[in-house]
C-alpha cells in the first residue's frame, strides 16, 4: 500500500510502502491530500478486515477496472443525520401512493450488479468485479447490507452499504423508475434511526443526497463520531420479507 507523506516543503506526495497481511495499515487521514481531495492510500487489497478497518477509519476505496486500489477520506465528508432525514412535497405523495414495496437483503447481487451497470454509454464502473466478489463476502459476512425497492414484483430500485456499530456506510444506489432510490434511502433512514443509529455517510456530495438533507460534515468531525459508534462490530438484524414503503 501507498500512503501519503509530507516532504520538507510540506505538500503531499505519495509514496510507496511494502503490502502486507497487517489490515489497519493506513496513515491519518489528516495526510491525505487536498488535490484530488482526500486521495490518502494506493495499494494493499479488499480484504474483509482490511476493509471494515478502512471504514471504522472513515476510508473507503474507489477506483476504475485497470487502476491500482485508491483510497480515499475527502474533506469535508457528506453525511445524511438520520435525525436531518428531509421528504419533499413530492417524495410525500409518492410514499402516500405506496406504489412501491422495499426489503432488505432479498436481492444484494442483483443491487450491487445494477449500481455497477454504466450511468451512460460513455461511463466505466468503478464497482469492478473485485469490489463486487468483496462485497459479497461483506455480505455473507452480515456486514453489507442491501436495500431493494419493488414494483410489481420487479426490481426497480436499491441501494447497498456497509453497516458498523451505529453507522451506515453508504456505497452506492440506483433506479430504474423516478424515487425508487429515494423510497429505498428513506425506508433505510427510517429503519436504522429506530435501531439507534446516528448517521448514514454518503461519502462526497450529490444534489440527489442534499434533497434528502445530507449536508458537508469536517472530516475530524466525522472520525470522531467513527471512533464513539463504530466499536460495536456486531451485526444487525435487519426486517425480513418485504413491505409496503
Amino acid at each position: 500500500m501507498t500512503s501519503t507523506n509530507k516532504d520538507q516543503s510540506g505538500e503531499n506526495h505519495l509514496y510507496w510502502v511494502a503490502d502486507n497481511v497487517i489490515a489497519n495499515d493506513f496513515p491519518k487521514v489528516s495526510s491525505a491530500l487536498r488535490d484530488p481531495d482526500g486521495l490518502l492510500a494506493i495499494g494493499g487489497d479488499l480484504s474483509m478486515q482490511r476493509l471494515l478497518c478502512a471504514y471504522k477509519n472513515g476510508i473507503f476505496p474507489w477506483y476504475s477496472e485497470g487502476q491500482p486500489i485508491l483510497w480515499w477520506s475527502p474533506d469535508p465528508r457528506c453525511v445524511l443525520q438520520t435525525a436531518n432525514l428531509r421528504i419533499s412535497r413530492s417524495l410525500a405523495r409518492t410514499l402516500r401512493k405506496q406504489q412501491f414495496q422495499v426489503s432488505y437483503n432479498q436481492a444484494f447481487t442483483d443491487v450491487i450488479r445494477a449500481c455497477a451497470e454504466p450511468r451512460d454509454l460513455e461511463s466505466g464502473t468503478w464497482i469492478t468485479n473485485d469490489m463486487t466478489q468483496a462485497y459479497l463476502a461483506l455480505h455473507k459476512a452480515g456486514y453489507a447490507v442491501s436495500v431493494e425497492c419493488w414494483q410489481d414484483a420487479k426490481l426497480v430500485g436499491g441501494l447497498y452499504g456497509i453497516a458498523i456499530g451505529k453507522v451506515f456506510f453508504g456505497e452506492s444506489m440506483f433506479s430504474r423508475i423516478s424515487d425508487a432510490s429515494k423510497v429505498a434511502l428513506v425506508n433505510l433512514t427510517q429503519t436504522i434511526s429506530d435501531k439507534g443509529f446516528k448517521l448514514i455517510d454518503c461519502q462526497v456530495h450529490s444534489s440527489h443526497l442534499q434533497s434528502l438533507g445530507a449536508e458537508p460534515m469536517q472530516r475530524e468531525l466525522f472520525v470522531d463520531i467513527l471512533d464513539k459508534y463504530c466499536s460495536d462490530t456486531d451485526t444487525v438484524s435487519w426486517p425480513e420479507g418485504i413491505q409496503p414503503a
